[in-house]
């Protein structure tokens, strides 16, 4: 059992920045891979990003290329999301999830999941 805590989210101004966090306590952490989603009100979850356990490979929705980056810090058991430019149609519930079977982009794949962290973009 992994158990996922995400952090970093908030109220920011369109075309501002935040970083999302999400940690594990457990070390098997660092030998997954790692997917961020979303989910807005009345909508869907949607794919926003996923990066390998190693590191070495990434995956980006679309309407986050250029503006979102994955990245995850082994030593400290954390995977962020950086994310700048941000629009108020960024604005969800953003979740962290781990250890998917084969498909990164598909949430059905991911078996662990954290609680969420709400990220809203508003002037």
């Amino acid at each position: 059992q992994v158990q996922l805590v995400e952090s970093g989210g908030g109220v920011v101004q369109p075309g501002g920045s935040l970083r999302l966090s999400c940690a594990a306590s457990e070390r098997t952490f660092s030998s997954l891979g790692t997917g961020w989603f979303r989910q807005a009100p009345g909508n869907e979850r949607d794919f926003v990003a996923a990066i390998s356990w190693s590191g070495d490979h990434t995956y980006y929705a679309d309407s986050v290329k250029g503006r979102f980056t994955i990245s995850r810090d082994l030593a400290k058991n954390t995977v962020h999301l950086q994310m700048n430019s941000l629009r108020p149609d960024d604005s969800a519930v953003y979740y962290c999830a781990a250890d998917p079977n084969r498909d990164y982009y598909s949430d059905a794949e991911y078996l662990y999941w954290g609680q969420g962290t709400q990220v809203t973009v508003s002037s």
